[in-house]
Order: C-alpha cells, then structure tokens, then sequence
C-alpha cells in the first residue's frame, strides 16, 4: 500500500485544485493520499469528491502553523473535527495574520521591485490562505525570479530584509487543540534546517507529554543524519514516524509518492482521529 501523507491544493499553496491534487495522487500510484493545506480545511469536500471518483482514500487534514522559542514550526493535523471550537479559533487568528503579513511584506519588497498586492491576488486565486509562495509566484511573474525556489533563497527567506512574522499559537498550544478537535498531531519536517533553525530536542519531549503522536522523518528537506535523530527521538518517545512528499503541484519540486508512510501508522492515525477516512 502506497501512502502519501502530505499534500497541497490551491487552497492554500499549491498549484492544483483538492480534486486535481487527488486525481494526480491516484494517477502517480498512490492508494492513500492526505490533504493538508494551511491552516485551512476548505477543500476537504472537494478533495472527497474526487477521491470516490478515482478510488483512492483521502486523509483528511491540515498544517497547522505554530512557534516554539521563536522558531516557526508546522503540525500536520489528522482526522480532526473542522469545527471544533479551540483549533477554529487559532487557525481562523493565524489566517487572518498570514494576509496581513502578507501585505506589509509586498509594501517592503514594492519600495526595491515591481511587485503589487493585486499582483499577489491573481496568483492566489481560490487560496483561503494568501502567503509567501503567492508573494514568490508574483515575482516570477513579473520577472524579477525565475521560479518560487529561488524567490525563497533570498528575497522570502526568513531571516531577509523583506520578511514579516505572523502569528502563530505556541506550538504546545497547538498539539493540545488539535488534540481536543479530535485530531491526529504530527510534526511536519522537523529536522529541515536549510529552511532555517530548528528546534531542540527537548521541545519533542514537551510535545509528546502534551500529546505529539508522531514525526515525519521521512522528507526530502531532511538530510541522512537528521532522519537518524529523529528516528532515534520517536523510538525513545514510542511515538510513529510518517514519510511524505509535501507536494505543492508545480510549486515546487516535491514529486507525489517520493516517501512513504507504513499502512501499521496510517491504522494508528485512524485509530486516535475522530473522522474517517475516505473510502471509495
């Protein structure tokens, strides 16, 4: 059984429609696939639809944006209730902060280089969340980068000149909201330091005390020696390790199907959420 735990759609910021991220995932091979976009849950219907239509089972989710000592961290949410009250609050405040982020750093980046916020609204089309990735799309637009990748070596990075923080709750916060919505919590990408600092280890264990369920070791942002300290950490913790693509469509060179998730986790995944999975 082929599992992909992460993926993105235009919801947030991808590059494919939920149905079409759905239809590519069973089109590359996969038997499983899980949708989870940014701090949003607007395209689990659609996502569904599809899913029955091409005979492929979605996981519903969700990457929950989140700090821990200053360091922006991501929580991938499973099976979780979307209308629970603790964790719509804190995705709703985070949505709301990530256009507003978003705003002041187009002004920032406007004063150096032909960049509008319209512009940043038509490469965002249907996205709940409007973020970096569509600030970057509407620099290749106008020239200024030839792909998202390089607008995010420099000009979006987060230690840049241009960059604006949002709010994010505190990551303890976060796993114990995604637990009360019902959901599954796994930390996304741990160890991927190219993207910037990473946290200490003793931040996994205040995490699994508050209810971390897992990690996802196996990313293509994570070097050799760091899936091994992560593995090494889940081993000591008893807690499940996920492997995922991360694939955002053409917005980046993540591939569907690129790592893999063991169908033992995705039962554990089934048998701590409080959804389904979908099943056609």
């Amino acid at each position: 059984m082929r599992i992909d735990l992460h993926t993105h759609s235009t919801a947030s910021d991808g590059t494919g429609s939920p149905a079409q991220v759905v239809a590519e995932a069973a089109a590359a091979g996969l038997d499983v696939v899980a949708l989870t976009d940014h701090d949003t849950t607007a395209g689990w219907d659609e996502a569904a639809t599809s899913a029955r239509e091409h005979g492929i089972a979605l996981v519903r989710g969700t990457e929950v944006s989140a700090r821990s000592g200053g360091i922006s961290i991501h929580l991938l949410c499973y099976l979780q209730d979307p209308t629970h009250p603790a964790l719509v609050a804190e995705l709703d405040r985070t949505r709301d902060d990530r256009v507003n982020r978003a705003r002041r750093m187009v002004e920032r980046l406007a004063v150096d280089f032909p960049i509008t916020w319209q512009d940043v609204l038509d490469q965002s089309a249907d996205a709940v969340v409007v973020g970096r990735p569509h600030i970057a799309d509407a620099l290749v637009a106008r020239g200024v980068v030839p792909d998202r990748s390089a607008a995010f070596v420099d000009l979006l990075r987060s230690d840049g000149r241009y960059h604006v923080p949002h709010y994010a709750p505190d990551a303890a916060t976060a796993v114990a909201a995604i637990r009360a919505s019902g959901g599954v919590p796994v930390f996304a990408h741990p160890g991927a330091d190219a993207r910037g600092r990473i946290v200490p280890d003793e931040v996994f264990d205040e995490l699994v005390d508050v209810g971390l369920a897992g990690l996802e070791v196996f990313h293509r942002d994570h070097s050799p020696a760091q899936r091994e300290r992560l593995g090494a950490i889940a081993d000591r913790w008893g807690i499940f390790v996920t492997g995922s693509s991360d694939y955002h469509g053409t917005g980046k060179p993540n591939r569907l199907g690129e790592n893999l998730t063991e169908p033992s986790v995705l039962a554990a995944i089934e048998e701590q959420g409080s959804s389904e999975v979908i099943r056609a």
